[in-house]
């Protein structure tokens, strides 16, 4: 059990491996789990090959994909974090004593100074990081000051949320047949029928086994999940359509995002012979096809349903006394017509609940 732990797999599994990395000419190996400091460099030494695990893995991938600059430093700083510990020294060159000034007496060794300078690189991208969660905070604060509603689409990765949403607002952000092309939360706005504007908040594609300082770097990208409304969009098509749900709301309960008015998006439902069936926890469901732009309609009719501030169809005379009212209509709410009565001015509009019962005595 100790040689196991040590090398995260038996003996003989191991003379296996290093059969087939030498039959297959590989020039790395990959496992999928995490692996501890010391694992990695047992494995490494049996090997004699680059070995890299899951969280690596996902980390390199993150960091070719990440466009903005928060993107970047967010990949930077889980990578930093993720390979602190396991830094060790490549024979001699790394061991050699540091000379001259700047080096801690005859003692400190370069494996010593590059930890120190990855520390401090480390304090340095937190900082930033939170000088630039604040701003995001009021940026948010700002949006519900104005009432803007916000919908962000969850989803496991390469479910088709960008696809969606460049199909709902035509905004052309990048979208792949590929796991994590979104890292940065893209916003692009869509107005309803009744006038509501509503912000549709693309975020990072969920994994299943996603390693813990990948959820503490990209919580960032996914506050913007903490919207009024979550489009849950789904790939219907997949094999592993089930697990991946239980996935994305196991991560969404971890970032605190439960309790929100979810619509469940089944996509990618042209590649399906019937709609499938599942005990998904949502308010709505939608069967779709991104880009082949099907139902999106009834996606758009279902947003209008569970987002918050729905309008509603009446008649009402405003008495001429009123007329702020009136112009405060016209600002906030939907008006249909207008025309000038002898008693004031008869308009048909679509109305939020709150305004209806501001109005309630002029409704006719």
């Amino acid at each position: 059990a100790d040689l196991e732990s040590a090398t995260y797999m038996g003996e003989g599994k191991l003379d296996e491996l290093k059969i087939a990395i030498e039959t297959l000419n590989a020039d790395m190996v990959v496992f999928d789990d995490e692996l501890s400091p010391v694992q990695m460099r047992n494995i490494s030494d049996f090997l004699e090959i680059k070995v890299l695990d899951r969280s690596m893995l996902i980390l390199d991938i993150f960091a070719m994909r990440a466009k903005s600059g928060e993107g970047k430093l967010q990949v930077e700083l889980a990578q930093l974090k993720y390979r602190l510990p396991r830094l060790r020294g490549f024979g001699v060159e790394m061991s050699r004593t540091g000379a001259g000034i700047g080096t801690r007496g005859p003692g400190e060794t370069r494996l010593e100074s590059d930890r120190r300078h990855i520390r401090r690189r480390i304090s340095a991208l937190e900082e930033e990081i939170k000088e630039l969660k604040k701003h995001r905070g009021l940026i948010r604060d700002r949006r519900k000051k104005d009432g803007v509603i916000t919908a962000a689409l969850v989803g496991y990765t390469n479910a088709g949320k960008s696809t969606l949403l460049n199909t709902l607002t035509d905004a052309q952000v990048f979208a792949e047949d590929k796991l994590f092309a979104t890292l940065d939360p893209t916003s692009r706005a869509i107005t309803l029928d009744d006038n509501r504007k509503i912000l549709l908040v693309d975020t990072v594609g969920f994994i299943r086994k996603l390693p813990h300082h990948l959820i503490e770097a990209f919580k960032s990208t996914l506050e913007e999940a903490v919207a009024d409304v979550l489009l849950h969009v789904i790939d219907a098509s997949g094999k592993e359509m089930d697990n991946q749900i239980t996935v994305v709301e196991q991560v969404l309960s971890d970032i605190g995002a439960v309790g929100k008015p979810v619509v469940a998006v089944f996509n990618k439902c042209d590649r399906l012979e019937d709609y499938p069936i599942t005990n998904l926890k949502s308010d709505k469901c939608v069967y779709i096809s991104a880009k082949h732009r099907t139902n999106i309609d009834k996606l758009i009719e279902a947003i209008a349903d569970t987002a918050p501030g729905k309008k509603q169809k009446i008649k009402a005379c405003i008495p001429y006394s009123a007329g702020s009212l009136v112009n405060e209509l016209h600002e906030n709410q939907k008006v249909i017509s207008e025309e000038y009565g002898e008693n004031g001015t008869v308009m048909e509009l679509m109305v939020d609940a709150q305004m209806y019962d501001k109005m309630r005595e002029y409704i006719l």
